[in-house]
């Protein structure tokens, strides 16, 4: 049964997390940020000068009450217990921030920017020690990969899709969703037919590190499985009849939370379907090279999980809520020992 909690905001909510010890932060339009109790009493409550949309909230997993949120160009350092003043504050990015990540060993922080640029916060030291700068548009979405802290993949509204390790100041790999779409497609496409471009709105890595979910204007959901220093395309499907503007994995599993344009929020097992696909090689038609670690990019295969008519009878949502509303941001966290999926 859904629980609505109230109180805390009176514009949009556009971001939330979680902290280990169960307190929750939610930030909003016009630079609102909001704390809250396992039981959804909002605790604390702050705007921040300049009334710049609060846009990214992270808690540090080594010290719960430590929160990090994005509003503008700048990223703040609060204690989630006293939201009165920021403890640190960083301008690094030269253009609104997306979306924050924290790498496992928390060393390091990562911004994403309308500029396209990803700057890297090197925590202890106070000072950015990469800045990768490649999609040619907004970077929507970044994420570092859980067990391997020199590790992140990224994507933006110029559809690429990126893995990057910070050894290296370019991408190790990148894929093009809307290339890619078209070397699938077989044949002509109809004059009248109009399709959504592939902007890339989110990315999500499960736990294992190994593979990570992108959620698109198209309305499709696809699943990658990094391998060495490349990745392919081990899913697509499609859910939502509007963009995709959420993808999160559960912890320690492959289901997989959709939430979309059309007000939907989607669960999936992807699970099986991973299994499957290791256990059928086969069924890829790219040639192996010798090589090891490296894979091509899938291009007009006949794959089952890229094909129209086998989609959407491959792969079934195992949960489907008419949530109402524009699905900002979606996040499972266990309250009071029970999962739960949150909804911005």
């Amino acid at each position: 049964m859904a629980v609505k909690w109230t109180g805390g905001h009176s514009s949009p909510v556009l971001c939330l997390n979680a902290s280990k010890e169960g307190l929750l932060a939610s930030g909003a339009e016009g630079g609102d940020l909001t704390a809250w109790g396992e039981d959804g009493t909002p605790l604390g409550h702050m705007r921040f000068q300049g009334a710049d949309d609060v846009t990214s909230v992270l808690f540090s997993p080594s010290c719960p009450t430590k929160l990090y949120a994005s509003h503008g160009e700048t990223i703040s350092v609060l204690d989630v217990r006293s939201l009165k003043d920021s403890l640190d504050h960083f301008h690094m990015n030269e253009e609104e921030i997306n979306c924050l990540s924290l790498n496992q060993t928390e060393n390091l922080l990562a911004s994403a920017d309308d500029s396209g640029a990803i700057k890297i916060l090197d925590v202890e030291n106070k000072k950015v020690v990469r800045s990768l700068k490649r999609h040619s548009n907004i970077c929507s979405s970044v994420a570092f990969r859980p067990q391997r802290p020199q590790s992140l993949v990224s994507c933006g509204l110029d559809m690429q899709v990126m893995l990057w390790s910070l050894q290296k100041a370019r991408p190790l790999w990148i894929t093009n969703l809307q290339e890619d779409e078209t070397e699938e497609m077989e044949g002509p496409q109809s004059p009248g037919q109009l399709l959504n471009p592939a902007l890339a709105h989110c990315i999500s890595v499960a736990s294992c590190g190994n593979i990570f979910s992108c959620g698109a204007e198209d309305g499709k959901v696809r699943i990658f499985r990094v391998m060495g220093v490349k990745c392919e395309q081990e899913l697509g499907f499609k859910g939502h009849t509007l963009g995709v503007s959420q993808v999160c994995f559960l912890p320690e599993s492959y289901l997989l939370l959709t939430g979309g344009n059309d007000g939907k929020i989607m669960l999936w097992d992807a699970n099986s379907e991973v299994e499957k696909k290791q256990k059928s090689p086969t069924k890829r038609t790219h040639r192996k090279k010798p090589k090891r670690g490296t894979c091509t990019k899938q291009g007009g295969n006949t794959d089952a999980s890229v094909t129209d008519e086998e989609e959407h009878g491959n792969i079934l949502p195992k949960l489907n809520i008419e949530h109402g509303e524009k699905v900002n941001w979606l996040l499972g966290t266990k309250i009071k020992g029970h999962q739960n999926i949150l909804v911005a």
